[in-house]
């Protein structure tokens, strides 16, 4: 059994958010790592695009992180050449399912957001670190500064939100986590992925969302 202790520890040191919307979906994480409480980076990765109709946000160790990211993107280059076709949200949440459900003896210390195209459906999925997963039909928010941002979003969330407007909450909601939680901060990425692929917004686009 894996103990409380486990499951409090991945909960800390970040916050990354995704967001279901009319016309795709919108991602995005602050940029802060830490170790307790020392503060290890300042430009740390935690959104991956896995490939044009598909990115991944990364919370707890990131060892076991970078590995599952590095996975993941291998199984899409094998799956792409023998089906001339990129893996979506759901194939690529059932691959990394698989992977953390064979090492619950020593699992990874990991909490995972899936996000982008599948067909003409647009899809979010939370993983936990031993595999479980859920499909989220409007938002879900994983880190230390989860519970800020997800107050937020709550309030102003809208199904028939366009990308560019849930960019911009994005944006907002990372600024307020950052106010009240101290092990997220340093800057904020958001990325979107629709029709027309993946799109990663620039620090000068970002500051221009969030006024």
């Amino acid at each position: 059994m894996v103990d409380r202790d486990f499951y409090e520890a991945i909960k800390k040191g970040t916050t990354t958010i995704g967001i279901v919307c009319s016309d795709g979906v919108a991602m995005g994480s602050d940029a802060r790592a830490t170790m307790d409480t020392f503060i290890s980076s300042s430009e740390a990765v935690k959104i991956h695009r896995i490939n044009d109709g598909l990115a991944m946000t990364i919370a707890g160790g990131v060892g076991d992180a970078e590995y599952l990211v590095k996975m993941i993107r291998l199984q899409d280059e094998l799956y792409s050449m023998e089906e001339k076709k990129s893996l979506t949200p759901t194939s690529a949440t059932s691959i990394l399912s698989i992977i953390l459900q064979e090492n619950k003896m020593f699992p990874f210390l990991v909490q995972l957001v899936l996000g982008g195209i599948n067909k003409n459906a647009y899809e979010i999925y939370n993983i936990d670190p031993v595999g479980g997963y859920t499909k989220e039909s409007r938002f879900t928010a994983t880190g230390s500064g989860s519970l800020t941002a997800l107050g937020y979003i709550e309030g102003i969330y809208d199904p028939s939100m366009t990308v560019q407007e849930a960019a911009k909450h994005v944006a907002k909601a990372l600024r307020i986590a950052m106010k009240r939680d101290s092990a997220t901060g340093d800057g904020t990425r958001v990325v979107t992925i629709t029709k027309k692929g993946f799109k990663e917004y620039t620090k000068e686009e970002i500051d221009k969302l969030s006024k």
